[in-house]
């Protein structure tokens, strides 16, 4: 009898598992996302001679700088260039890319879903401090000294701080045109004459910014 690997032991648990009720309605859902709207090519990074190359990982680099740019809500290949630099620069580990960096990074601006380079910036600055409080939440399961651990914690509570700011500032400028318009009392008085706005009911009667004939 011939003795089966892992990898056919693993394929063959794989092809008797089946999924949940839950589990089918979440791989249904996704698979309806991919075919719907795609999301944007992941990056590659590649090192030559001690020149880092980053690039779309997709058949066609051209078409998927243009899908980067569409996920980014920008069409200018300027923009497009500067802000993966930019990205990486973040994402480094010393003088080196890290590919997986990048990409988190990357990913967490496409899943704000910018609409225009502002928010892709200000996208860019969330994921860039959330990386950072990462590392000082790291730091504070790993201080050997009370300094170390004030230091630690006041920088992990700044950028949440920081992180809490630049969620507002995504939320208000994105409703920046849009206008509410407020009616708090509306009354129609006898003889047709209503009063809109806050109306006191201490006797007196309205005054006559607030009496409107219709």
């Amino acid at each position: 009898m011939v003795k089966k690997n892992r990898k056919e032991k693993i394929r063959d648990l794989a092809k008797s598992y089946e999924p949940t009720p839950h589990e089918r309605a979440a791989l249904e859902a996704y698979r309806i996302q991919e075919e719907e709207s795609p999301l944007a090519p992941r990056l590659r990074v590649t090192e030559n001679d001690g020149a880092t190359t980053i690039c779309p990982d997709h058949p066609e680099p051209s078409v998927g700088n243009v899908l980067l740019m569409d996920a980014l809500g920008t069409r200018d290949w300027d923009f497009l260039e500067g802000f993966l630099t930019q990205l990486a620069g973040a994402g480094a580990k010393g003088r080196k890319v890290d590919g997986q960096t990048l990409n988190f990074l990357l990913s967490v601006v496409k899943g704000i879903a910018p609409k225009d380079q502002v928010e892709a910036m200000l996208a860019a600055q969330m994921a860039a401090v959330h990386t950072a409080m990462m590392t000082f939440a790291w730091r504070l399961t790993h201080v050997k000294t009370i300094p170390q651990q004030d230091s630690a914690e006041r920088a992990f509570n700044m950028l949440g701080r920081t992180f809490a700011a630049q969620v507002e500032t995504l939320k208000r400028y994105r409703s920046r045109g849009d206008q509410t318009v407020r009616v708090e009392h509306v009354t129609v008085n006898e003889g047709g004459q209503a009063i809109v706005g806050n109306v006191n009911h201490g006797g007196r009667g309205p005054s006559k910014k607030e009496e409107a004939t219709p």
